[in-house]
């Protein structure tokens, strides 16, 4: 199973597999044709409460990956966690993300739950 993140502007790769955006907003300034996603799951992303919680510094990463854990248990979250580890069995997903820190992003929580 290979499940890896990248930032949804870097070009596509030929190992990329399946790309899925896992952003609740579109990326600023790219078309969408020039993502090459072949699925865009908002409801993987963050709240806004959290994703904004997050961002203005007011916990650390850890915290805001324990809160996102618990957002994903939520039944809609919960079922396309299992479709995109469904699709990492077959053959590699990507996760897409405009975060600057793919590295300390919720792509790459995603990403850690997704990978066995």
């Amino acid at each position: 199973m290979s499940v890896r993140v990248r930032r949804v502007y870097e070009p596509p790769q030929p190992d990329d597999g399946v790309r899925v955006l896992v952003d609740r907003l579109w990326p600023r300034g790219l078309a969408k044709d020039a993502a090459h996603v072949d699925e865009w799951l908002k409801a993987l992303a963050p709240s806004t409460g959290l994703r904004r919680w997050y961002h203005a510094g007011e916990g650390s990463y850890e915290e805001f990956r324990a809160r996102y854990e618990a957002e994903l248990t939520a039944p809609e979250a919960a079922g396309l966690l299992d479709r995109v580890r469904e699709a990492a069995g077959r053959g590699p997903v990507t996760l897409l993300t405009a975060a600057r820190e793919p590295g300390r992003s919720h792509a790459a929580v995603l990403a850690r739950l997704l990978r066995p």
